[in-house]
């Protein structure tokens, strides 16, 4: 199922809710104030164009607006829901308190992957020297193909965004145990990347690092099912500063670059109160 087909789903079923206003359900009786929640689910995720900027003992260059994509999994139970490769897919985790009825914090992981669309012609500017390749010299604004050989580069293990968040929900229509609610936030963390890289003539390189930070905000329609679990849509949209990229074993061989992403999310969530059992 296409994810754009959920959230269809989601608003003809919020269309049916006006005509059952007078029956409250069960939130007559609840309140958020002190639950927890968690969600799990996947993400489609997409980039601005960036600039990236190479640095390293051989080279020192700029390339200009290079165009990246995500790099969904195709979906199936194996890996989706295979408790070994679950993590494969791109994914959203989060765990949240209710401060009020309204208002929340939470910790998150989107891990979305970024991938260098290959054999694009971009501008370079910089030098190369001593490389052993033939795109040693010095360029000036001129155009060079991406090809294997020069560069491949990807944050596929991935793009994890790493963030804390602050957000609000308002219940928009109820009608027996089904709820309807607007969700939306903002929010901020580091980036943790898995940067896979093979750069001129080095060793490919593929290590966890801490290479920056990110700020998003987050719009939600949330259906809550009875008094525990919930379906939920997301638009989430943000900027990432990455000056700190691994790109070889040799810690003077850096990259970096920033871009806005954009994501939609569908997850699946629980929520609970540890002092209220029902």
């Amino acid at each position: 199922m296409k994810l754009n087909l959920l959230i269809i789903v989601l608003l003809l079923i919020g269309s049916q809710f006006g005509y059952g206003q007078e029956s409250k359900g069960y939130r007559d009786h609840h309140t958020r104030k002190g639950d927890f929640y968690f969600y799990w689910g996947w993400n489609s995720s997409r980039y601005t164009t960036s600039d990236i900027h190479f640095s390293g003992t051989d080279y020192n260059i700029t390339l200009d607006n290079v165009i990246a994509n995500d790099r969904p999994t195709a979906f199936n139970v194996d890996p989706y829901f295979h408790p070994r490769w679950f993590t494969i897919p791109q994914y959203n985790f989060r765990i949240g308190y209710f401060l009020n009825d309204q208002y929340s914090v939470s910790l998150g992981a989107d891990h979305m992957k970024y991938v260098m669309q290959s054999d694009q012609t971009v501008r370079i500017s910089g030098e190369i020297s001593n490389s052993g390749t033939e795109y040693d010299g010095v360029y000036d604004n001129e155009d060079i193909v991406l090809a294997e050989g020069f560069l491949e580069f990807e944050h596929t293990d991935g793009l994890n965004y790493i963030n804390i968040e602050a957000r609000r929900i308002d219940e928009l229509m109820t009608f027996r145990y089904l709820t309807l609610a607007l969700t939306e936030g903002l929010g901020g963390g580091v980036v943790y990347p898995r940067t896979n890289v093979t750069l001129l003539n080095n060793d490919r390189y593929d290590e966890f690092n801490v290479a920056g930070y990110g700020i998003s905000s987050v719009l939600g329609l949330q259906l809550n099912i009875g008094r525990h679990f919930f379906i939920q849509s997301e638009i989430k949209g943000g900027f990432v500063n990455l000056p700190n990229v691994r790109t070889t074993s040799s810690s003077s061989d850096m990259a970096s670059q920033s871009f806005w992403f954009g994501q939609f999310n569908v997850v699946f969530g629980a929520s609970w109160n540890l002092k209220n059992k029902g």
